[in-house]
C-alpha cells in the first residue's frame, strides 16, 4: 500500500479528490478510484482528478495537447471509470493550479482533458471555463420507472439527454440509473430534469453516469442552458442562470457558438491517503 497526497475541494457542492502528480507516477486503478471516493471507507467525492503535465502521461488526449496546455485533467467518475471532463471539476482544478503550482490567474488557462482544450479565466471569487461549442443531436427518451419523458440530447464533449419537467419531484430519488436508448448512448448519459423559475433561469437535477446524482454536474448545467435556449428561440449572448442542488451557476451561448460558464470553486482539506 501506497501513500498519496490529496486535496479536497468543490464546485456548487460537486465534491472531488484532486491527486496532484505532475511528473506521472501515480496511475490510479478504478478501485483505488472507488475506494478514495467511498463516503465512509475513504475520503468521499462524486470523482477524482489526476492532476498530471500533458508531457507525463501518454493518454491520447494529453498527448495530442502538449504544445498547447501544460496541464491534463485525468478524471475518474467515483465508480473509477474513465469521463471525458466535468465542468465544476475543472473550475476546482484551475483553483488548484493557481493556489498550489504556481498558475498566474490573471492569464487565461488552458487545460487538456479528454474532451479537448478547455481554457479558463479567472476573477476574485470565481471561474470562467470555455466549454466549447454544443452539439444538439435531436430528440431522445429517457425512462423514469414506469413513465417516459421527451428529452434533448445535448452533447458537451460528454453525452446528456435534457427533460423538461413540471417538477423536479418528478425524477424521483434517482437512485437507479434513469433508463435512456443504448443505441443513442452506448457509454451511458448523464440525465437533468429541468424546471423554469423565470425569464432565462431554470434549475435542474442531474444523475451523473458513473456517480449517481450529485449536487450539482457543470456540463450538466451547460446542456441544460443549451436546450432550454433552443427552446426559447433565444439571442446568442442571452445569460442564463442555473439553480442546482449546490448552488447557482451562469452561462452565456456566445456569438461565436461557445458555452462560457462562470462558478466558484473551493478547496476545503489536503493530506495524506494509503491506496
Amino acid at each position: 500500500m501506497s501513500e498519496y497526497s490529496f486535496v479536497k475541494g468543490h464546485g456548487t457542492e460537486n465534491d472531488f479528490v484532486l491527486v496532484p502528480d505532475a511528473n506521472g507516477k501515480h496511475e490510479l486503478t478504478p478501485e483505488q478510484v472507488a475506494r478514495l471516493c467511498d463516503r465512509r471507507a475513504g475520503i468521499g467525492g462524486d470523482g477524482v482528478i489526476r492532476v498530471v503535465r500533458t508531457d507525463a502521461t501518454e493518454d491520447p488526449a494529453a498527448v495530442a495537447a502538449r504544445g498547447e496546455a501544460t496541464w491534463f485533467m485525468d478524471y475518474r467518475n467515483s465508480d473509477g471509470s474513465l469521463s471525458e471532463m466535468c465542468g465544476n471539476g475543472i473550475r476546482v482544478l484551475g483553483h488548484f493550479l493557481v493556489t498550489h503550482a504556481d498558475v498566474d490567474p490573471r492569464n487565461p488557462l488552458p487545460i487538456a482533458t479528454r474532451a479537448g482544450v478547455k481554457t479558463l479565466t479567472f476573477d476574485a471569487d470565481t471561474v470562467t471555463v470555455d466549454m466549447g461549442t454544443p452539439q444538439v443531436l435531436g430528440d431522445t427518451v429517457v425512462r423514469v420507472g414506469d413513465r417516459e419523458l421527451r428529452a434533448t440530447n445535448v452533447s458537451m464533449g460528454n453525452p446528456h439527454a435534457v427533460t423538461f419537467v413540471d417538477d423536479l419531484a418528478e425524477a424521483g430519488e434517482l437512485r437507479e440509473v434513469p433508463g435512456h436508448d443504448e443505441a443513442t448512448y452506448p457509454d451511458g448519459v448523464n440525465v437533468e430534469f429541468v424546471v423554469r423559475r423565470g425569464d432565462h433561469h431554470v434549475a435542474m437535477r442531474v444523475h451523473e453516469r458513473g456517480s449517481g446524482e450529485t449536487r450539482s454536474c457543470g456540463t450538466g448545467a451547460c446542456a441544460v442552458m443549451v436546450a432550454a435556449a433552443v427552446a426559447d428561440d433565444a439571442d446568442r449572448g442571452t445569460p442564463y442562470t442555473v439553480d442546482l442542488p449546490g448552488g447557482t451557476l451562469q452561462i452565456v451561448w456566445t456569438e461565436d457558438d461557445r458555452i462560457l460558464m462562470t462558478g466558484p470553486a473551493v478547496l476545503t482539506a489536503e493530506g495524506v491517503t494509503a491506496l
